[in-house]
């Protein structure tokens, strides 16, 4: 059974109320940087893997893509989407990121958000999405940075006054499942290092155009102090390839 916490009642309730639930893609912190990574999208056919609600979808769509298949796990997720999408050319499909089924060169651009860290095979993922995507389609994605997914608290260590005294990184080469707390309630997420990921990609076909670690805009430190913790250890890894 794949991980499904977004049908859970209260745990959707308290994600619907984080800023990106409610800002959308605008106050998402690393959309900037994830929107710069992105190919051309006008006519281009496009997947969303673990869409849920939709915001890549219709930015997509926005971009003048031609189609765009958003797939989720969450009928939670995909029934907030449709809510929100008034597109003919945007379709919604409940499946599992590891279960998705689609013809082969059938896209011309997949992409990811912030969904690849819980899934188990992620090199499982590649060779679907290396399949899936036409000859010189693009694959882009965001995970959390494995620096973030090392240490299953996800957290800083804190001196006695309560400061942020460093981010602890340990058992880095230790691949595999972590149990982190994430809205209240625990979650499994799969640690693999910056390694396997670009090998899992060169491995199933493709080539790397850019990978990056993005930080928070001057804009953002400058509106929200606390941001300036960011700046100390990357939160984000996101990888664009194409398919050879």
């Amino acid at each position: 059974m794949k991980q499904n916490k977004y049908d859970d009642p209260g745990f959707f309730e308290n994600y619907s109320q984080m800023s990106r639930s409610i800002g959308g893609l605008d106050a998402a912190g690393e959309w900037h940087a994830f929107r710069a990574m992105l190919p051309e999208l006008r006519d281009k056919k496009v997947l969303d893997l673990g869409c849920g609600f939709g915001w890549h979808c219709r930015y997509a769509r926005d971009r003048q893509a031609r189609s765009v298949v958003g797939a989720d796990i969450s009928e939670n997720m995909l029934e907030r989407a449709r809510t929100l999408t008034n597109d003919s050319e945007i379709e919604y499909r409940r499946c599992a990121i590891e279960d998705f089924e689609f013809s082969e060169g059938e896209f011309d651009v997949v992409i990811s958000s912030l969904a690849f860290h819980y899934v188990e095979s992620f090199d499982h993922v590649c060779r679907k999405v290396h399949q899936a995507l036409a000859a010189g389609g693009s694959f882009v994605f965001s995970v959390e940075h494995p620096v973030f997914t090392a240490v299953a608290s996800q957290d800083w260590y804190y001196g006695a006054s309560g400061e942020k005294l460093h981010w602890p990184v340990d058992g880095y080469y230790l691949e595999g499942a972590r149990e982190a707390n994430f809205l209240d309630n625990i979650v499994v997420k799969y640690h693999r290092t910056v390694s396997s990921y670009v090998n899992a990609l060169l491995e199933s076909g493709f080539s790397i155009s850019k990978l990056s670690e993005p930080q928070p805009t001057q804009e953002m430190l400058d509106q929200i102090p606390e941001m300036h913790d960011e700046l100390r250890r990357p939160i984000f890894l996101m990888i664009a390839a194409v398919k050879n």
